[in-house]
C-alpha cells in the first residue's frame, strides 16, 4: 500500500505512509534512539542501550517488518511496525511515539493504517504486546478491539481483523444519526419554504 494521509494540528503538520524496505533502517533506527528514556522502557518494557536498538532497526530492515511511520519534515516521529509470524506463532504489532507528536491522534491514524496493511497481507489476527504501564498503548489498543490480559510485568492480547472494530463501529453507528439530523434539517427548511410560498394565499 501507498496511500498517504496527512495530519493537520494546531502545532504540527505531518503525514503517514508506509515506508520502503530502503529507508526503514536509518529512519526507524534515528526515531528509535529518540525515544525519551521512559517511552523507551514502554516500547521496548525495559530500558535498553543504543546497541540493542540498532540490531532491532537493523533486524526489522530485513525480516519483511512493515513500518508505517509519520514524518515531520523528513523525520519519523512515530513508528507502527506489522512484524511477519514465525512459525506457528501471530504477527505482532508494536507502536512508538515520540513526546513531541503525542496527543495529535497520531497513534489512532498509525494504528488504522497498521490495520489495513495487515488486512491486505491476508492476516486474520495480530498479536500486540505492551507494557503494563503504557496506559495510553493499552487504551489505544482496546479502541481497536483488542482483548489484553496482564502477565509477567506486561499486558498481551489479540485483534481479530474478522470483526469491525470497534473505532469503526463507532462511525457505522453515527452515520444514520447524521443522516437523520441532515434530513430533519432538509423537512423543515423545506416546511419553512412551502409556508412563505402557500401560506398567505390560504389565509
Amino acid at each position: 500500500m501507498a496511500l498517504e494521509e496527512t495530519i493537520h494540528t494546531a502545532s504540527v503538520q505531518g503525514y503517514v505512509r508506509t515506508l520502503i524496505q530502503q529507508e526503514e533502517l536509518p529512519l526507524l533506527r534515528d526515531h528509535l534512539l529518540r525515544l525519551d528514556p521512559e517511552s523507551r522502557h514502554d516500547r521496548f518494557n525495559g530500558f535498553l542501550d543504543d546497541s540493542f536498538i540498532e540490531r532491532y532497526a537493523a533486524r526489522c530492515a530485513d525480516d519483511g517488518t512493515v513500518i508505517v511511520a509519520y514524518i515531520v519534515d523528513g523525520v519519523v516521529r512515530g513508528a507502527a511496525e506489522l512484524h511477519p509470524p514465525e512459525g506457528d506463532s501471530l504477527p505482532e504489532v508494536a507502536f512508538s511515539v515520540e513526546a513531541s507528536a503525542r496527543r495529535q491522534g497520531v497513534g489512532t491514524v498509525l494504528f488504522r493504517r497498521l490495520i489495513a496493511e495487515a488486512r491486505w497481507k491476508g492476516f486474520g489476527r495480530l498479536r500486540i504486546t505492551t507494557g503494563a504501564e503504557n496506559h495510553a498503548m493499552r487504551a489505544l489498543a482496546k479502541k481497536f478491539g483488542a482483548h489484553l490480559a496482564f502477565r509477567h510485568g506486561e499486558s498481551t492480547g489479540t485483534i481479530d481483523l474478522t470483526k469491525t472494530p470497534e473505532a469503526e463501529l463507532a462511525d457505522l453507528a453515527a452515520a444514520p444519526f447524521k443522516a437523520g439530523r441532515a434530513l430533519l434539517s432538509f423537512n423543515s427548511t423545506w416546511w419553512k419554504l412551502f409556508s412563505s410560498m402557500y401560506g398567505n394565499r390560504a389565509a
